[in-house]
């Protein structure tokens, strides 16, 4: 199943000419999945033509505006279209008295339901097919990081040993790849390890939110396929990054290093760095060579392989 990372906001602090605020979409299949909602992050939806699929789940990592007051106008824009499937929201401690309070004071009064939830370190969300984890990262105020996970995919079909078996081409085949056993011509019990090759290991994507380096970031991205990590600013203000709980471009390529990560995506760039990111790729290249810089309305494909492309545009 083609799994998709779609940059809408890649900005830190501020919207710049070419950067909105944080907002990142894994697509997986016809599921959406937000991570961070920052301001206009509804026209990002609308120029990038992801859409609002039923099935639309919003992760917010912690309580700053720049992460977070995208929220209020995609959740009116996609009511004023006429939604009325619900959309489960999930953030730290607060994030209940956020969308209560606009309720009170703007009267978001929303065509759909919603479905808060407050999480803290662990698993958050489980599917059949995958899983979804939270952990505390250390900034100036409760943020969380999360990671998607798809759980472990049956291994490839092999037609030839089906036939061999005496399993003809057709639904039992299907059951096979589904891990059902079944019965050949001969009425032989045929299992599905008969003819599958080993598990293959599915997807890991982890999104740090804002953070200074720590240990439970690095547990968290372990064998990722991709970290997209903060790098507010580049090494010669490490001291300004710890004083304000961000990361270095040079800070987030040893967390990808020392997580063992096959791609690290740099977000959330000072407006500082508008018109020339190359120092914050260069100071992370000498520590973690397969690494990008994020920008708005950039998209990257995980499987079967990776692949970087534009999806919309900067006007």
């Amino acid at each position: 199943m083609e799994f998709k990372v779609i940059f809408l906001g890649t900005a830190g602090g501020v919207p710049t000419k070419y950067r909105s605020l944080p907002c990142i979409v894994f697509r997986r299949g016809g599921e959406v999945f937000v991570f961070d909602c920052g301001e206009g992050a509804q026209r990002q939806f609308i120029i990038s033509g992801i859409g609002f699929p039923s099935k639309f789940r919003i992760f917010i990592s912690h309580l700053h505006g720049d992460h977070l007051f995208g929220l209020p106008g995609l959740l009116q824009t996609m009511s004023l279209m006429g939604r009325s499937d619900p959309v489960e929201i999930y953030g730290p401690r607060g994030i209940i008295n956020f969308l209560e309070a606009l309720k009170e004071t703007v009267g978001l009064n929303l065509t759909f339901n919603l479905d808060v939830n407050e999480v803290y370190d662990g698993l958050i969300l489980e599917s059949d097919e995958y899983i979804i984890h939270s952990v505390l990262t250390e900034h100036s105020i409760p943020c969380l990081a999360y990671s998607f996970e798809e759980k472990p995919k049956p291994g490839r079909f092999n037609p030839d040993k089906a036939l061999k078996l005496g399993v003809p081409k057709g639904p039992l085949w299907k059951k096979l790849q589904k891990g059902f056993s079944v019965r050949n011509i001969r009425g032989e019990i045929i299992f599905p390890e008969d003819v599958l090759g080993p598990p293959r290991r599915g997807v890991k994507v982890v999104y740090s939110g804002d953070t200074r380096p720590c240990s439970s970031l690095v547990e968290l991205a372990r064998n990722a396929d991709m970290l997209i990590h903060e790098a507010t600013f580049d090494d010669s203000l490490k001291g300004r990054a710890v004083s304000e709980g961000h990361s270095t471009a040079s800070e987030a390529a040893t967390i990808a290093l020392k997580a063992g990560v096959k791609l690290l995506v740099l977000t959330h760039i000072s407006a500082r760095y508008c018109l020339n990111d190359n120092i914050l790729l260069e100071q992370a290249k000498k520590i973690f060579r397969n690494v990008i810089i994020a920008q708005d309305f950039m998209t990257v494909k995980i499987f079967p392989k990776f692949e970087v492309e534009t999806i919309g545009s900067k006007s």
